[in-house]
């Protein structure tokens, strides 16, 4: 049996928090090809995917966009609506047909300062998300820009 990751939100939220944050949840069906969020653009909402893949990519100048990941079910999609200035900075589309919860960042940045547990499991949870993006992002740049690739077989 394969371990969950640590990214996915089953396996990162406790049970409690999970059923907190899922009171805020409203489902959505995206198209292929629908943008969720562009770099640089308002982050006032975020997604937990239900089915489907989204890739997130970086803007590079000069070049084309850089695909950094491809997420699928369970994951998180969108983490700068946690940080102020609440700004994307990444771009995330959907290259399957998506199923979703989206999230309201406003309402749920309302429940972290009101429940410091809740805040606390999804602070780490984000967190968690963010470090292995920055990994992923690092390496699939270098493999990209680099002259000898990263190294790595992620």
């Amino acid at each position: 049996m394969p371990i969950p990751s640590p990214t996915r939100f089953n396996a990162a939220l406790p049970a409690d928090c999970r059923a907190r944050l899922m009171e805020l949840a409203r489902e959505v069906n995206l198209d292929e090809g629908t943008r969720l969020f562009r770099e640089g653009g308002q982050a006032d909402r975020f997604w937990i995917l239900r089915s489907g893949a989204v890739t997130l990519d970086v803007h590079v100048p000069g070049r084309r966009a850089a695909v950094i990941e491809t997420l699928g079910t369970g994951e998180l999609v969108g983490c700068s609506w946690l940080f102020k200035p609440y700004v994307w900075r990444l771009t995330a589309e959907a290259v399957t047909p998506v199923r979703a919860y989206e999230f309201d960042a406003v309402r749920v940045r309302a429940l972290i300062d009101a429940d410091t547990a809740f805040g606390s499991a999804l602070g780490h949870w984000v967190g968690e998300v963010l470090a292995h993006r920055l990994q992923a992002a690092r390496v699939r740049l270098l493999d990209l820009y680099a002259p000898y690739g990263s190294g790595s077989s992620l």
